[in-house]
């Protein structure tokens, strides 16, 4: 998702209670403060996250497991890594314009040399996306796209891919089911990552739990706008690859990536040898191509994919859009 987010979250953090998951920024919309740490909605969630925890999971199926043609997240960027290549993330939007589409979009992207896809959980309040992917979103939504008509979707495809599937998810969707069911239900269908972007600081460990118990690894965030101490502890928790956003605001194309951004990938890469990627506001091959050189090991493009099925006249089109787009900020990177 490209996907967004204000803040990094770290379930090792020491941090006192009043510092929040998501560090607020004038850019972001207001309601995306909500979700921080706060005093005196500490103990409210923290009751609502045991409970959802507690939820026992529903028993998997007798099927072949999904996703077993696919290496973990870290494994695959680590080997890209020591081949001198930058990890090429797409990210789409389950159920836009349906999930038959999506479904051949995964397939397609991962023809076209995807090595991880970023897939987004339609939500009806995503408030750390831009206006692409909210609109994206709602079609989705629109169109039936629920949480376990995607999952259903996924473990019919995932055993097709080479890629591994990071599921990008607000925090509401995990709760409503229950931690321990969520996890488990990804597991099933193939899943290999999971990135919340709204995720509670009170709630990081707990899912993180869940989510080893399920053989996922917990993608976390950091900004510009992250104090440094907690970068670290970021970097610590963070699994399968670091996820560097390279602005402060929402999900979005623009015109030029921020000179700011090969300074922040050096300060990452200076505390920790796991994997970096850097998303929001990838468009353009150039784009790609100058993150990587500015040591980045991977690149997510989100809005600007997006918009390739969603601008598209119909499915068909969208598809054929979709993979003259992907080749082309393929073949950018080195």
């Amino acid at each position: 998702m490209a996907s967004a987010l204000k803040a990094g979250t770290t379930p090792s953090s020491s941090s006192s209670s009043s510092s929040p998951a998501i560090q607020s920024s004038s850019r972001l919309p207001r309601r995306a403060t909500a979700v921080a740490m706060i005093p005196r909605r500490r103990a409210a969630v923290a009751v609502k996250v045991r409970a959802a925890a507690a939820a026992p999971a529903a028993p998997a199926p007798a099927k072949k497991p999904a996703g077993g043609r696919c290496l973990p997240v870290s494994q695959t960027l680590s080997r890209l890594m020591a081949k001198g290549k930058t990890a090429f993330i797409p990210y789409l939007t389950a159920g836009d314009p349906d999930l038959a589409t999506t479904a051949e979009a995964l397939r397609l992207l991962d023809a076209c040399g995807a090595d991880v896809i970023e897939l987004g959980l339609p939500f009806s309040d995503p408030y750390a996306d831009g206006p692409v992917i909210q609109a994206s979103s709602a079609r989705a939504l629109a169109g039936g796209a629920t949480p376990e008509a995607v999952l259903e979707m996924l473990k019919e495809v995932t055993p097709e891919l080479s890629c591994p599937i990071v599921l990008f998810t607000y925090f509401k969707p995990i709760v409503q089911r229950g931690l321990a069911d969520f996890t488990a239900a990804a597991k099933e269908a193939g899943v290999h990552g999971l990135l919340v972007p709204d995720l509670p600081y009170v709630a990081a460990c707990i899912l993180k739990s869940e989510a080893m118990k399920n053989n996922l690894e917990l993608v976390l965030l950091t900004t510009p706008a992250t104090p440094e101490e907690r970068m670290k502890e970021i970097t610590k928790s963070s699994e399968g690859f670091i996820y560097l956003v390279s602005v402060n605001g929402v999900t979005g194309p623009r015109e030029n990536v921020n000179s700011h951004v090969q300074s922040l990938i050096q300060e990452v890469k200076q505390v920790t040898d796991k994997p970096v990627a850097v998303g929001f506001g990838i468009s353009k091959p150039e784009h790609v191509k100058q993150i990587a050189e500015w040591g980045a090991d991977g690149v997510i493009i989100g809005s600007a994919m997006v918009k390739q099925l969603g601008e598209a006249a119909s499915p068909k089109e969208g598809l054929k859009r979709l993979e003259k787009y992907a080749r082309t900020m393929k073949s950018a990177l080195p």
